[in-house]
């Protein structure tokens, strides 16, 4: 077994997501993900069961991001609104609304616009009558879209988020919930950064504290019931680099505005991304035995980002292991070595390297003269 030291900054890497427990919340439940690596960077009962509230329109929304993207819905469509979308959703509800009239058809745009920014019941209500003929059809299909995409801890029995037994949530799958929608649907994703929406004369601003603090956050969704406190997820993007936090079980409007800022901003100063390799780039080289060329370049086959706490970084270490010399010929892309990396505080990690070019056999003399010289002088090659 050979291991080789390589330079710091010759390394691309990538921890696993290990949780960085640094700080103390008064969210009942939350976590923090760096967006570019999937590092947890905190997190505090984020695989326990909680009522997301509005939070959970998320996930209707993401429904109709779908339903947008394999040409099943346009943004022009319109559906209608019934008189039980009015009834359980609309003013009279004393719940968030849109303030839709009732047997009014109305735009998919301004549908999903109602739900982000206004976080109209009533709206959820009418996307789901409209996409699969009722409510709780459409919460069904929420739920077994939830498992393929592997939000594992989330169960719908409604499109609002309004309290029910079996209408929970994870603070991790919010969380992953949220990465997907922005990755996925980059064409609708500005509709969470609006501010403000006006609809049938009445103008509502967006419930999210953060669009309002020129701090980054461009979305996503607050959420509030006396059983789930004051909830957000949220995410901001500075210098391309998003974080993704959520938060719930607060005690009031101000805690989740403030708690939410503080976590974001401790997120961008305590953790750093470092970038250091591309894809195809030589990491080192291996020591070949019996071949046309004595050494071949060991490669990375993916770009590897690394996040780390800002002062684990100068202790990182880096190296090469391989057992060698490697027999000739090697076929380029072939693995033949371990990129192995630690840090203090952080779980080691391994990556693999490839033969980054082909290495031919040595023929019958070639073989021959390699003998005689490993034989004589102790080489290999």
């Amino acid at each position: 077994m050979l291991a080789l030291t390589v330079p710091i900054l010759s390394v691309l890497l990538g921890f696993s997501a290990q949780p960085a427990q640094a700080l103390e919340t008064t969210a009942r439940e939350a976590v923090i993900i760096e967006a570019s690596t999937g590092r947890i960077l905190f997190e505090k009962n984020a695989d326990a069961r909680m009522p997301p509230a509005s939070m959970s329109k998320l996930m209707t929304v993401y429904m109709v991001f779908s339903r947008l993207r394999d040409g099943s819905l346009s943004l022009e469509d319109q559906f209608r609104v019934s008189e039980n979308a009015w009834r359980r959703g609309g003013a009279k509800s004393g719940s968030s609304t849109m303030f839709l009239e009732p047997n009014k058809q109305v735009s998919i745009e301004s549908l999903l616009r109602g739900i982000i920014v206004q976080s109209g019941n009533d709206a959820c209500i009418v996307v789901a009558e409209g996409i699969a003929g009722s409510e709780a059809a459409f919460a069904e299909a929420m739920t077994e879209k939830a498992r393929e995409i592997g939000l594992t801890g989330s169960h719908f029995a409604n499109a609002t988020g309004w309290p029910d037994p079996d209408q929970y949530m994870t603070a991790n799958d919010l969380a992953h919930l949220a990465l997907r929608t922005i990755e996925e649907f980059p064409e609708f994703y500005h509709y969470y950064s609006e501010t403000e929406f006006t609809y049938n004369g009445i103008r509502q601003r967006n419930r999210n504290p953060l669009l309002y603090k020129g701090i980054g956050a461009d979305g996503m969704k607050t959420g509030h019931t006396q059983e789930a406190g004051y909830g957000l997820t949220a995410t901001a993007n500075r210098n391309d680099r998003r974080i993704v936090a959520v938060l719930n079980g607060l005690a009031s409007k101000k805690d989740r505005s403030t708690e939410s800022e503080r976590l974001i901003d401790w997120a961008y100063r305590e953790f750093s991304n470092y970038a250091l390799f591309k894809s195809g780039e030589v990491v080192s080289e291996a020591e070949v035995w019996l071949g046309t060329a004595g050494r071949v370049p060991l490669s990375i086959s993916q770009d590897v980002l690394v996040t780390l706490p800002r002062k684990a970084r100068k202790g990182m270490k880096v190296s090469v292991q391989y057992d060698g010399p490697i027999s000739a010929p090697i076929a380029a892309g072939t693995p033949l070595a371990r990129l192995v990396i630690s840090a203090p505080g952080e779980e080691p990690v391994t990556l693999p390297l490839v033969a980054g070019a082909d290495v031919q056999a040595l023929g019958l003399v070639g073989r021959l003269g390699a003998a005689i010289n490993f034989l004589i002088w102790g080489e290999s090659g």
